[in-house]
């Protein structure tokens, strides 16, 4: 049977995090049924107890009717002055009404004891106690551990500690994260594999991209036994972002043979990618692997040529699988494939070998001018018409 990996989408909140990336509240509630269009399983929406708009998109999301994903409030464990029963921010989570919670505590001692100024028993406490409030009240409960690998290379009983603390308090998923995004993959898979052997609940993996390697860690967390996976559309979050669902979701079915979302709705990706840049107001990355604009773009005619005959022969999946297209480019490294590619999507598909032939000569004349083509197919299609006015002839265009 196809193993299940639960995916929680934290664009709505951590991805806000990212310099430059802002969402109103009206964005994140278009988002959120893009989202649940996709087959998202759990889409966190923001930290009701931290500011206005977080607070009005839980207000306005209790009318949206997902049919799939649940929605998630974020928050942190009380504060160490108030019981968990009197604790503003865990009262916001709850009036918040999501079926779903995530709170985040601290595994690392350097944490509780600067950060927090409390010893690490008293952290041990908080995260008990919150969980176990918060459970009481019917919510399914994802435990964010911060900085849990940071805080397992320093003190690895200390950072089970806290895991244990919430497993017993009743969290449902205990999420590894990798807050300072400094893991490597090969660490990732050691300590998650370490992990499994110490606790019962599921666990979970969120990480940051600081080393580039948020895709990858994650992809080994899950190797390692990880059955929720956390990320954002697009790669976007704090600093240098978070995991990219774009590449992790794909990634997870198409090369290690999960059950993520509906396949038939993974040609939706490309789609939401979109979306969310467009609502952020944040230019696309077309290198992105999968959903970006170049992922598919083939601008050397021996490839060019290859991919005609066969598409696999340069493209590790076809692009539709999800939702993009390939792209053909002509520059000065084009052959005749290339061109006759391009005249097939203008209609011209009558032009002969000879006449596909003066085109790429012309046009790598031009090239060579500094002229560019590459960017500019409005500029290839005059150009060709053009020159079928003048019978091809490139001197009398």
């Amino acid at each position: 049977m196809t193993e299940t990996i639960e995916v929680f989408d934290t664009t709505l909140r951590g991805g806000t995090q990212g310099e430059g990336v802002t969402l109103s509240a009206r964005d994140k509630l278009l988002l959120a049924q893009d989202m649940d269009a996709v087959g998202i399983d759990i889409i966190e929406g923001g930290w009701p107890g931290s500011n206005p708009r977080d607070r009005v998109f839980f207000q306005e999301a209790k009318k949206l009717r997902l049919q799939h994903a649940r929605l998630c409030a974020f928050g942190s464990t009380r504060r160490v002055q108030f019981a968990a029963e009197d604790d503003p921010n865990l009262q916001a989570l709850l009036e918040a009404e999501t079926p779903v919670v995530s709170i985040f505590g601290k595994s690392w001692k350097l944490h509780a004891e600067e950060a927090l100024g409390i010893s690490p028993e008293a952290n041990l406490a908080l995260i008990r106690s919150s969980v176990a409030y918060l459970k009481s009240h019917r919510r399914k409960i994802i435990y964010d551990a911060e900085h849990f690998f940071d805080g397992y290379r320093d003190d690895p009983a200390y950072a089970l500690a806290t895991l244990r603390a919430a497993a017993e308090a009743g969290a449902d998923v205990l999420v590894l994260c990798d807050t300072n995004g400094g893991s490597l993959p090969h660490e990732v898979y050691e300590i998650v594999c370490t992990v499994r052997h110490h606790v019962d609940t599921p666990l979970g993996i969120h990480t940051h991209n600081d080393t580039g390697c948020a895709v990858a860690n994650t992809l080994m967390a899950v190797r390692a036994g990880a059955r929720h996976v956390q990320g954002t559309v697009n790669g976007v979050g704090e600093r240098c972002g978070n995991a990219d669902l774009c590449a992790v979701i794909p990634n997870l079915m198409l090369k290690m043979g999960f059950s993520v979302i509906p396949p038939e709705q993974l040609a939706r990706l490309t789609e939401l990618s979109r979306k969310v840049y467009e609502l952020a107001q944040l230019p696309p990355l077309d290198r992105a692997p999968y959903v970006g604009k170049s992922a598919f773009a083939h601008k050397g005619g021996i490839h060019v040529s290859a991919i005609l005959k066969n598409p696999a022969t340069y493209e590790h999946i076809p692009p539709e699988v999800v939702g993009n297209r390939r792209r053909v480019l002509v520059s000065d490294l084009s052959g005749q494939s290339n061109v006759r590619y391009k005249l097939h999507e203008l209609g011209l598909d009558y032009l002969d070998r000879q006449q596909a032939q003066q085109i790429v000569q012309h046009i790598k004349e031009l090239e060579h001018q500094g002229y560019a083509f590459e960017a500019a197919e409005a500029s290839f299609e005059l150009l060709v018409r053009r020159m079928l006015v003048s019978r091809i002839q490139p001197g009398r265009s």
